[in-house]
C-alpha cells in the first residue's frame, strides 16, 4: 500500500489522472525560489539556457546571471572562483558535457577545496530520446558519486526537483544535481517530504518479500510495478533520491525486512545508484539483488518511453527482476 506519510498525489497509481512534466522544469522554478531567498545564488550557463530552464533565472535576475558559451571546462572553473568569494554558483549545462567533458576540472576546482558549487546535469539517461547515444549521458552518476566532498541527488519527478534545488542552495559543499528532458509523472506533492541525505519510503507491504530501491523518474514505474505485483509478491519502495551521501539507515531497514532487493535506475548499472546499495550491502547486510538499468551498453535514437523499454528500465522489466530475486532467497 502507498505509505500515507509520503504525502503522494491522490489517486497516484492511476497513470492516466497524472499530470506530466519534465525535472528540469523543477529546476528553473527552484533556482529562482532559491534566488529569491538568497542573494547570493548565482547561474552560469553554457549557451543552453532555453535547453536548461536557465533563462527564466535571467529573466528574473539578469545581474547574477553569466553566460560562459561553449565552454563547459570554464563554466566549472569561473563557478569555483565565485563560489571561493562567496557566492552560490549554480552551473548548468546537458550531462554529457557538465560533467561529461569538463570532469577533470570539477574534480580539481570544486571537489578538492570543497567549494559550494551546485552542478546541474540536464538531459541525462536514455529518455533524451531522438538526440542519441552522443547525448544521453549515462555514466555521470559514477563519475560524480566516486568524488570526495561531492554530494548526489537524483528527483523524481517535477516537484521533487524543484525541492532539490532549493535544498542544494543551502547545502553546504558542492554538489550534483540531475535532471531529465522527457515528461514524466509528477506523483509527489508540495506536502511530500525531502531531505537532502534521506530517502524516502513510498509503498509498504505487510512482510515484504523484496524491498525495490528507485531513484529519478524511474521510480514511479516501480511504485507501479509493486502495486501489480501486489496479489503475487510483497514488495516495498524506497525511493533513493540522494545517492551519496547514502541513506544507509533507511536501505538497512528495507533489506532486512525484505530479504532481497532490485535497484532501478536510468544509468550504467556499473557505478551507479544499485553499485552504491550493493557495495554498503555486501559489507553490512549480504543478499540476492538484481539491478535495473543500463547494461554496459551505449543508447540510441528513439522516443523516450520506447528506449526505456527497450532496455529493459520498464514496469514489466522492474516486475521480472522482482521474480527472479525473489527466487533467490
Amino acid at each position: 500500500m502507498i505509505v500515507p506519510n509520503a504525502k503522494l498525489v491522490k489517486d497516484v497509481l492511476n497513470k492516466e489522472s497524472l499530470e506530466q512534466g519534465s525535472t528540469r522544469d523543477g529546476f528553473g522554478r527552484g533556482v529562482i525560489e532559491a534566488g529569491k531567498k538568497d542573494d547570493r545564488v548565482v547561474l552560469l550557463c553554457a549557451d543552453l539556457a532555453e535547453s536548461t530552464r536557465s533563462h527564466w533565472f535571467k529573466e528574473e535576475f539578469p545581474s547574477r546571471y553569466i553566460e560562459i558559451g561553449v565552454a563547459e571546462q570554464n563554466l566549472a572553473t569561473v563557478a569555483s572562483g565565485i563560489a571561493n568569494y562567496g557566492k552560490i554558483p549554480f552551473i548548468t549545462s546537458y550531462a554529457a558535457f557538465s560533467p561529461g567533458r569538463n570532469n577533470e576540472q570539477i574534480r580539481t576546482t570544486i571537489s578538492l577545496p570543497n567549494l559550494p558549487v551546485k552542478i546541474c546535469g540536464m538531459h541525462a539517461g536514455v529518455s533524451v530520446g531522438p538526440d542519441g547515444a552522443t547525448h544521453q549521458q549515462l555514466e555521470d552518476i559514477a563519475l560524480m558519486r566516486v568524488q570526495p566532498n561531492m554530494t548526489v541527488v537524483y528527483p523524481a519527478d517535477v516537484e521533487e526537483a524543484r525541492k532539490a534545488t532549493v535544498a542544494a542552495a543551502k547545502y553546504d559543499g558542492p554538489v550534483y544535481l540531475r535532471f531529465s528532458r522527457s515528461k514524466t509523472p509528477i506523483f509527489t506533492t508540495a506536502d511530500s517530504p525531502f531531505e537532502i541525505g534521506k530517502a524516502n519510503l513510498l509503498y509498504e507491504s505487510e512482510k515484504a518479500e523484496v524491498a525495490i530501491i528507485a531513484t529519478g523518474p524511474l521510480t514511479y514505474k516501480a511504485l507501479c510495478a509493486a502495486s501489480g505485483l501486489s496479489d503475487e509478491i510483497s514488495v516495498s519502495v524506497l525511493n533513493l533520491h540522494t545517492i551519496k551521501p547514502l541513506d544507509e539507515g533507511a536501505v538497512l531497514k528495507v533489506v532486512k525486512d525484505a530479504g532481497a532487493v532490485v535497484t532501478v535506475e536510468e544509468h550504467q548499472v556499473a557505478g551507479g545508484m544499485g553499485s552504491a546499495v550493493a557495495e554498503f550491502l555486501a559489507k553490512n547486510y549480504p543478499v540476492p539483488i538484481e539491478f535495473i538499468g543500463m547494461q554496459d551498453q551505449f543508447g540510441q535514437s528513439g522516443e523516450p518511453e520506447e528506449l526505456v523499454e527497450y532496455y529493459e528500465m520498464g514496469e514489466n522489466s522492474i516486475k521480472e527482476a522482482v521474480r527472479r530475486v525473489a527466487k533467490r532467497k
